[in-house]
């Protein structure tokens, strides 16, 4: 589970998997053709770099300075640790809601004020710091969602019904757990992000039959990225949002 590729690798694989060349990659980002090979060659990126990077690949920022090993910057971070409880249950009320209020709920999240970070992200606690390998860089984009161990667990059993146990998160994070390519899959699906990508970036290989995107679950993992700026409060809101509109 150990001996994670360096940045380098995995950025070739996306490069590859996008079908762009170093001279369209470098064209779309804006940025040299030698700083992008000297990344490639093993050169630490710079954060403006990854910045730039990452539209280009169609990745979210904090994501691509997690692929890169880097701390995330404290704006690209979750605003309000606390409000990681208040997830799943969002995401059952939302994941039973017909298209047009899953619509009206993203629509809410996103009109919804940000608060300006008065003090810096606080490190992670011990037990969520992890050595390189492919289960640490999904359990932090996890928490780029602001999804702990528990919520990590119950949000993935509301979007693919699959059941973990919070300790199964962190065993997957700290490499002492398998991901098998059907869990690879339910990852994308909590993530948000494409099979194929998590694939290139761990080197499972996908599930040989990749069952169809569930709409329901895809729109959730939007509302989890839309709501990780929001406070505890803002996020119960709009959980509370969600049961109201539930189905008679």
């Amino acid at each position: 589970m150990t001996g994670h590729p360096g940045f380098g690798a995995l950025l070739a694989r996306l490069s590859d998997l996008r079908k762009l060349g170093i001279s369209n990659l470098s064209e779309q980002a804006g940025v040299t053709e030698s700083e992008l090979q000297a990344v490639l060659d093993g050169a630490v990126p710079r954060p403006p770099l990854l910045r730039r990077l990452a539209p280009a690949l169609n990745l979210h920022t904090a994501d691509l300075f997690v692929i890169a090993g880097m701390a995330v910057a404290d704006e690209l971070a979750p605003f309000d640790r606390k409000a990681s409880s208040q997830i799943p249950s969002l995401a059952g009320y939302a994941t039973a809601l017909p298209p047009d209020r899953r619509r009206q709920l993203r629509q809410l999240a996103q009109s919804l004020p940000r608060h300006n970070r008065i003090q810096p992200t606080p490190p992670p606690p011990a037990h969520e710091q992890y050595q390189p390998s492919h289960g640490a860089l999904l359990v932090h984009m996890l928490g780029n969602r602001n999804l702990n161990w528990t919520a990590s667990a119950k949000t993935l059993y509301h979007l693919t019904g699959r059941l973990l146990a919070a300790a199964t998160i962190g065993a997957i994070g700290h490499g002492r757990k398998e991901i098998t390519p059907g869990l690879l899959a339910d990852f994308a699906t909590l993530l948000g992000i494409p099979t194929r990508d998590l694939a290139a970036l761990t080197g499972i290989e996908p599930p040989d039959q990749t069952p169809p995107q569930n709409p329901a679950a895809a729109d959730v993992a939007e509302l989890i990225w839309d709501i990780r700026h929001l406070t505890a409060a803002q996020v119960q809101h709009i959980s509370d949002k969600a049961k109201a509109l539930q189905p008679d």
